[in-house]
């Protein structure tokens, strides 16, 4: 647990360096902005590597979350963009409503909207692990139940085309918070506030895992009867990682409203939410940076090679997956430490002592 002391904090370090001191510079306005569709990616994988990772919940619905946080910001920027008491334009297009539907109106105070968007994703998992975790639902039954919840919000989003847009979600956000987002330097500041959070993520995220809650969540991990023969509640160690992450993946879908533009439910379904968890995996979920490092790749490799194979990057996403699972279970976080071992010289082989010598009796 202590090696994450120094390395994390060298790797942190490198991070800021080139998220504020490299790619402003080195990137265009058109590849930062993706950049940051990146990072938002990211945020969701740090959560992942602390529940999957430390605590052994291999979370298939955090699409759930993500959609939850990203649909609080857009309905808040969709109300801020239409005006006091105006309905959003996709409600006037439609035609099926004559007002705002009431659960539409408190996102449009801020500060409703910029708390819900943490909180809520966080109190819907707050309720499910409550109800999962204490009757010891775990394993294959925990990734398909949350797959499924994935599945089911998908579905209910679009089925209410009249209030959430249907499978076209919420789209044309023309400011944030008084800033237009067509104007390029706008952009570059919703892009260092992508990656302030990230890094701020990061380092509550490191904090976790050094601190004795991360010890007793590896524990409960490695063997759950143990820790509840200490004393502990595992349901209550479980619960605290899958509310932390769904807290995350609210965070990251906030953000990634006004970084990209759009939020619907193909981002927030069953792929996106099997997306991250390949990320996290690809990353290494034991490492605290392997996840952002796996969730940035994959997510590149997606936009890079959908353009040239785009009806075969599906199953190369496949393959990726199955290869690091198969020949590399540690993930690209651990192709250091490999390297670093083959090239140790071995060890020298201890002395050989000689046999002692044993006096004989001389006998006349």
């Amino acid at each position: 647990m202590r090696s994450l002391s120094w390395r994390a904090g060298a790797g942190f370090a490198v991070g800021a360096v080139l998220l504020f001191g490299v790619a402003p510079f080195a990137l265009s306005d058109f590849r930062l902005s993706l950049l940051a569709k990146y990072l938002c990616l990211a945020m969701v994988a740090v959560g992942i590597g602390l529940a999957w990772g430390r605590g052994g919940l291999l979370t298939l619905g955090q699409g759930v979350f993500f959609g939850l946080g990203g649909y609080a910001m857009a309905m808040h920027m969709k109300l801020a963009d239409a005006g006091p008491g105006e309905m959003p334009d996709f409600m006037q297009l439609y035609g099926q409503l004559d007002a705002l539907p009431w659960w539409w109106r408190p996102f449009a105070n801020p500060a409703f909207a910029l708390p819900a968007t943490v909180l809520l994703p966080m109190l819907v998992a707050f309720l499910l692990g409550s109800l999962v975790f204490r009757r010891r639902v775990r394993g294959a039954y925990f990734a398909i139940l949350s797959q499924a919840l994935a599945a089911a919000m998908a579905i209910l989003l679009i089925g209410q085309q009249g209030t959430t847009g249907g499978t076209n979600g919420l789209t044309d956000f023309q400011g944030f918070f008084g800033y237009d987002l067509d104007d390029p330097v706008n952009q570059r500041m919703v892009y260092f506030i992508v990656a302030g959070v990230l890094l701020l993520l990061l380092a509550i995220a490191r904090q976790l895992m050094r601190s004795r809650y991360g010890e007793l969540l590896v524990a409960v991990r490695d063997s759950e009867e143990r820790v509840r023969f200490l004393g502990y509640n595992p349901a209550n160690v479980k619960l605290v990682a899958y509310v932390t992450a769904a807290g995350m993946a609210g965070l990251a879908g906030a953000l990634f409203v006004p970084a990209v533009g759009i939020i619907n439910p193909a981002l927030i379904g069953i792929v996106p939410s099997i997306e991250f968890v390949i990320g996290v995996a690809v990353g290494g979920r034991a490492s605290l940076l392997g996840p952002v490092l796996g969730a940035v790749a994959v997510a590149w490799a997606k936009t890079t090679l959908s353009e040239e194979f785009p009806a075969a990057w599906t199953y190369l996403q496949g393959l990726l997956f199955v290869l690091v699972v198969a020949f590399l279970p540690g993930g690209l976080a651990s192709v250091v430490r490999l390297l670093r071992r083959r090239r140790r010289p071995p060890p020298d082989p201890a002395p050989v002592s000689p046999a002692p010598v044993v006096a004989q009796e001389v006998t006349a």
